[in-house]
């Protein structure tokens, strides 16, 4: 018997940690996800940039502001609203609660031009890029808060872009 207990001596210490320990093989690290695309609107500048997935700050897009009595929204946004010749609701801008006055249907006339992307709800009403045939007004500050684009360049970004990417305001 006590031959037996001394014969299991060795073989009890060879499971249980006594000897070396095989390590596991190291985990594969993830890659680092990469960052998305955003949009920076600097409003000091009045350009928005598409800002994309390497960091790289693109071209800049000259743009028109709100105006000192409704400003342009800053902050941190995601586009949530894309839409292809968007028509126009008419409204109050002072009192945005009363009976809509209309609909102005996409085309020519319409003073939200080609594109829509909306991203943030200020003053009563939506914000968003769009378009505009008045690009004499780009590097101004003459909207209701909207961003306004030229058409070619609203429809380039547009076409850059999906819902649910940021954008950043800057004062």
């Amino acid at each position: 018997m006590f031959l037996a207990a001394l014969a299991a001596i060795p073989f009890a210490g060879a499971g249980c940690g006594l000897g070396a320990h095989p390590r596991p093989a190291p985990a594969a690290e993830a890659p680092p996800p990469k960052p998305e695309p955003y949009l920076l609107l600097d409003l000091s500048d009045r350009r928005v940039y598409y800002i994309d997935e390497t960091g790289s700050r693109n071209k800049g897009y000259p743009v028109a502001i709100g105006r000192k009595q409704w400003p342009t929204p800053t902050g941190r946004f995601r586009i949530n609203e894309m839409v292809r010749n968007p028509d126009f609701v008419m409204f109050d801008f002072n009192n945005p609660k009363a009976k809509d006055k209309g609909r102005i249907p996409p085309g020519i006339n319409n003073p939200l031009g080609l594109r829509w992307i909306g991203f943030a709800h200020e003053h009563g009403w939506a914000i968003g890029f769009h378009g505009t045939q008045k690009t004499s007004v780009l590097g101004q500050a003459v909207s209701h808060g909207c961003v306004r684009m030229s058409n070619t360049d609203v429809v380039e970004l547009f076409d850059r872009v999906k819902l649910g990417p940021t954008v950043l305001v800057e004062p």
